[in-house]
């Protein structure tokens, strides 16, 4: 999975979140970054390690499974697949809006 992959999946689901005026940052390890800023219209997506309301921390796998429904957030964050730093209620929200 490329991480622009990922970006063009979350990209296409940012596009239902217009309420959604934070900031994000994705911490893939060695594939990367994927920073999101909700205040933009449309989000602004970059491949920058940016500061960020939350960050979420894990394999591109994982989020690819998130992304696609496969796997709940919550359920990859009590297996640790899923690491948050930052906002947990902003966590919750943002989990509700990646699912599959």
């Amino acid at each position: 999975m490329s991480l622009e992959t990922i970006t063009e999946k979350l990209r296409q689901k940012m596009q239902y979140a217009a309420g959604f005026r934070h900031t994000v940052l994705f911490d893939l390890g060695e594939d990367g970054f994927i920073h999101i800023d909700g205040s933009e219209s449309p989000p602004e997506m970059t491949f920058e390690d940016k500061d960020a309301e939350v960050t979420l921390e894990c394999s591109t796998e994982t989020l690819d499974a998130i992304l696609d429904g496969s796997t709940d957030p919550n359920m990859a964050f009590l297996m640790r697949k899923l690491k948050i730093r930052g906002s947990m209620g902003l966590a919750m929200k943002l989990g509700s809006l990646l699912e599959g």
